[in-house]
């Protein structure tokens, strides 16, 4: 399993390295630290670290707070906050951002594991919830109709296809619904059940029948298989 990499943001490069030292001890990997705000999100979009410890004071104008505003709008990873201030204000300017773990120096190793630890956790957690969330809601998908939305269930959609600014989809018991929108556009709407293997063409893996190089059989229907997406479907089937 690949370790946890760990970003430092320190600007008192004494510091920096002491602090990473002490996460390679606790068994994480601990990247080259970064100096200031625009090195870190250099080392941010090449390494792509896992978790980021962030001086809140940092050499120039830019904070380790303006660092958290930036990776909450831009990155999905969790953070803690470093300082040796923990004076009423700075606490006030911090808790606007509701950060996962605020250390104050100078605090213990067993500290720091302890804010690793848990902030990684919840981070993960929350992802899951959100997962789970998303994936759940995605069970069914309404269609207009003669102004009225109808109601069709995922789990009883064969494949949809494409047809130009409209979309065809193909249910069981050979039925059809036809409505007014691109494929791309109701890509985003299914659940993980469903696959592109064509452009033209997005299919409920669940009603595969048969399948070869070039093309698959969903229901008796025939469908082709794009070269650029052949990968991607060979790799959610079980082949024996």
């Amino acid at each position: 399993m690949d370790k946890i990499k760990i970003l430092v943001v320190e600007d008192e490069i004494i510091i920096a390295d002491n602090l990473c030292d002490v996460i390679e001890e606790l068994g994480y990997e601990a990247l080259e630290p970064a100096l200031n705000y625009t090195e870190a999100l250099e080392f941010i979009q090449e390494k792509k670290p896992d978790l980021a410890i962030l001086d809140i004071q940092l050499g120039g104008k830019k904070t380790g707070i303006d660092l958290a505003k930036e990776i909450i709008k831009n990155y999905n990873f969790p953070y803690i906050f470093l300082t040796s201030n923990s004076d009423e204000a700075t606490i006030r300017e911090v808790k606007g951002l509701n950060p996962p773990a605020y250390l104050v120096k100078p605090f213990t190793k067993e500290e720091l594991y302890a804010s690793i630890e848990i902030v990684l956790h919840n981070f993960l957690e929350e992802k899951l919830k959100s997962n789970d969330k998303s994936e759940a809601s995605k069970d069914s998908i309404f269609t207009k109709d003669k102004g009225i939305y109808k109601k069709i269930l995922l789990e009883d959609v064969l494949f949809l296809k494409s047809e130009h600014v409209y979309t065809e989809l193909y249910l069981k018991n050979n039925k059809k619904q036809l409505v007014r929108a691109s494929l791309n556009s109701i890509i985003d709407k299914l659940n993980s059940n469903f696959i592109r293997v064509h452009r033209s063409y997005v299919i409920n893996i669940n009603f595969i029948d048969e399948v070869n190089s070039s093309n698959l059989k969903v229901g008796g229907d025939v469908i082709p298989i794009g070269n650029t997406h052949k990968d991607d479907l060979f790799n959610r089937l079980n082949f024996i």
